[in-house]
């Protein structure tokens, strides 16, 4: 079968955030997932768009995908490459499409000279913690992500 990686267009976006609805539903998240066509539309190709997003397909069959953007390290002093997401359907797992979407995105952050790649895994994920450290990676015990969202963001910036 032939298996390919490409920049996400604007006639994929139904496929994004069906993949992105699966990733949550994956997660037991679907609760949370909110977002649109329309948002995408606006984040990855609207004036300023900061986020890009790959397509990773079996033959004409999207298999998953993998959304990052830039951060920045003020320890190294240099951009870095983040993942925001990364999903393979289940149907498709096992025939090295994560690790190729992995290695995708490795190359382009070297490419565009970033000092680190980086991304969250959730701790019940065993799968996922075990593939990401058989590709190299570490995972940082002592590092937690604090978050402000909703409501409470509202009421933070109203301080």
């Amino acid at each position: 079968m032939n298996f390919t990686i490409t920049p996400a267009t604007r006639a994929d976006l139904p496929t994004v955030v069906d993949l992105i609805r699966a990733l949550a539903v994956y997660e037991k998240l679907e609760h949370m997932m909110i977002s649109t066509v329309e948002d995408f539309d606006r984040e990855l190709f609207g004036a300023g768009a900061k986020i890009e997003c790959v397509i990773a397909r079996e033959g004409d069959l999207p298999v998953g995908f993998a959304l990052f953007f830039n951060n920045f390290s003020t320890f190294l002093g240099r951009k870095g490459l983040y993942l925001e997401d990364l999903f393979v359907d289940p149907s498709a797992r096992g025939k090295g499409y994560g690790k190729a979407l992995l290695i995708h995105l490795a190359k382009l952050a070297v490419e565009r000279g970033c000092g680190r790649f980086e991304w969250s895994v959730l701790d019940w994920n065993t799968p996922a913690i075990e593939f990401y450290e058989a590709m190299g990676a570490t995972v940082m015990p002592e590092w937690k992500i604090v978050r402000v969202t909703g409501e409470k963001l509202q009421q933070l910036a109203r301080k």
